[in-house]
């Protein structure tokens, strides 16, 4: 109304004045009525806020309305990530996909992890033949096991700086590389008096095992989607320790124990060094043809959310650092540093303790080792299962962990009874539960350090388990050797209990299980620390939520 009166006026004032221009006239027509509408809604918005009375409905309520409701969707827009962006634009950023190419990676990594892994034990399940075709002693046969563990200690650090930064694809092929040049240098030292280039084609292979051991999870959550990470982490494992299975089969096959005739053992070390060559040559191929990075689009919300590459104040040191403060974390290391590291022991030292209860039975440990693998296969399939299933990490670790020391203690007691069906099944037992707690370690890992790196968390638990390993290792050999296979086991038997302890006292917040169930809930917030606050994490800050998705008792 005021509006109207005001365009009025101005017409009445310019038909007074005849002289002015017609296009003049229509422009001052306009702005006027323009500015009188303001003024209009303004002067109705003032009114209506000083004269209102609640429940009463007039035109001025309606105004009122309006205006706050443009104002409250102007203040929304401000509020919006990326000065407003349409929420379509987000579920694009967002957008999941599951590739057919998962499977082709995950089916290339395991295998070219499996032979590194046979390239490990090859020498230490036949310690005998190989102590009397290069004249050296059993400890000196023992190294080719024990420089696995010692190699990757100190490479550990810079090979999962530069799985962060230049990518899974890099990484692989230096693994299957190296794997590969390590394989061919042994076919040249199939001689008495070539210990020393085999111990160099060994130290080649287990630098090629840094590139490996610590893939597993990072290409499961690159790759796989929630409801099979743990799987696929699992299957991913499986390669290597098949590897070792192998390992344990096809070296007492190949290279028969012939003492009397050491061009014969030549031989058969070398078709076994050839074998080995070929295949890793194949293998490496494959994996530049195969594998990548990542996919065009993440499997999941809690990698959505996750930059593809790190940014520029990304920084390994403080990712280290980060994974320290973390008190749960520090329990794992150790507890999965005493489990792994007495797996690695047991496998290295099988042989001898085999032969130690029962005479000429080579093939037999061999089989033993094969057994104890195998079951643990199992195991890792099955335990992965279950936690895609019940997501329950904390409650299955402990329990796989005390079951595995149940098996080390009947193994330990029943090894010397003269029955040797016994010991392939308390092997076996022992497998199962050892064995298949490797992934079991990896996936509850990643879940506690979440958004952390997985490459990195997956690489310090592999650290602490190799220096375990070689402290184990040196120790129950030593044991052995001394005192027989009892002493030695019992001291890992110790150990393993100390490590259920610890186990116990790990305080398990499910961090990447509570990214992709909130994703789900479409409440897309990271948790990222132990109370519900914002926290910088290396590289972003990201929104914790306020509840944090907890292990429950089945």
């Amino acid at each position: 109304m005021v509006a109207g009166e005001l365009v009025q006026e101005e017409y009445l004032r310019v038909d007074s004045n005849p002289g002015a221009p017609d296009d003049i006239t229509v422009a001052r027509k306009t702005s006027l009525a323009l500015e009188g509408e303001e003024e209009a809604a303004t002067g109705t918005y003032v009114a209506a806020k000083t004269t209102l009375e609640p429940g009463v409905e007039t035109d001025q309520d309606w105004a009122l309305l309006e205006l706050d409701r443009e104002k409250d969707e102007r203040e929304r827009e401000a509020m919006l990530p990326n000065g407003g962006q349409e929420e379509g634009d987000d579920e694009r950023k967002l957008e999941t996909r599951l590739y057919a190419r998962r499977f082709a990676v995950l089916v290339v990594f395991s295998l070219y992890s499996l032979v590194n892994a046979f390239q490990w034990i090859q020498y230490s399940i036949i310690t005998n033949v190989f102590m009397h075709y290069y004249g050296v002693t059993s400890d000196k046969v023992d190294w080719l096991s024990i420089v696995y563990m010692v190699a990757y200690v100190p490479l550990i650090f810079p090979a999962t700086w530069l799985l962060d930064r230049r990518g899974l694809r890099l990484t692989a092929l230096l693994g299957a590389g190296l794997n590969c040049a390590g394989a061919w240098l042994k076919c040249a030292s199939v001689s008495p008096e070539r210990f020393g280039v085999t111990m160099t084609a060994q130290v080649i292979c287990s630098v090629a095992q840094v590139f490996i051991l610590g893939l597993p999870s990072r290409l499961a959550s690159v790759w796989f989607g929630p409801r099979e990470v743990s799987t696929a982490c699992a299957a991913a494992v499986l390669g290597n320790q098949l590897g070792t299975a192998i390992g344990f089969l096809l070296p007492p096959v190949l290279v028969p124990n012939t003492p009397d005739d050491v061009a014969l053992t030549g031989h058969n070390i070398s078709v076994m060094f050839y074998g080995t060559a070929a295949v890793s040559t194949a293998l490496f191929l494959l994996t530049v043809l195969v594998i990548k990075d990542r996919p065009s689009l993440p499997p999941s919300h809690c990698q959505a959310v996750l930059p593809d590459s790190p940014p520029e104040d990304y920084s390994y040191k403080q990712s280290i650092i980060n994974l320290f403060k973390n008190k749960a974390f520090v329990l794992l290391l150790i507890s999965y540093g005493i489990m792994t590291g007495s797996f690695y022991s047991v496998s290295t030292l099988l042989n001898q303790m085999i032969m130690a209860c029962y005479e000429n039975q080579e093939l037999n440990a061999g089989r033993i080792g094969l057994t104890l693998v195998v079951a643990g296969m199992v195991g890792s399939i099955l335990c992965g299962l279950w936690l895609d299933h019940t997501k329950t990490y904390k409650m299955t670790t402990l329990i796989v962990y005390g079951l595995s020391f149940l098996g080390m203690i009947v193994f330990t007691f029943t090894l010397d009874l003269n029955n040797i069906l016994l010991v392939f099944f308390t092997a076996g037992a022992l497998g199962f539960f050892m064995t298949g707690y490797l992934p079991l370690g990896f996936e509850f890992g990643v879940e506690i350090t979440y958004p952390e790196s997985e490459g990195t968390s997956s690489g310090l638990l592999n650290a602490f388990a190799q220096i375990f390993g070689i402290i184990f290792t040196l120790i129950q050999g030593k044991l052995t050797t001394n005192y027989g296979p009892l002493s030695g086991n019992i001291f890992l038997c110790v150990w393993i209990f100390l490590g259920i302890l610890l186990t116990a006292l790990i305080k398990s917040e499910l961090k990447r299980h509570n990214m992709n169930m909130e994703a789900d809930g479409k409440h897309l917030q990271v948790p990222t620390g132990d109370c519900p606050s914002e926290k910088t994490t290396n590289g972003g800050t990201l929104q914790p939520s306020i509840s944090f998705s907890r292990e429950t008792s089945l």
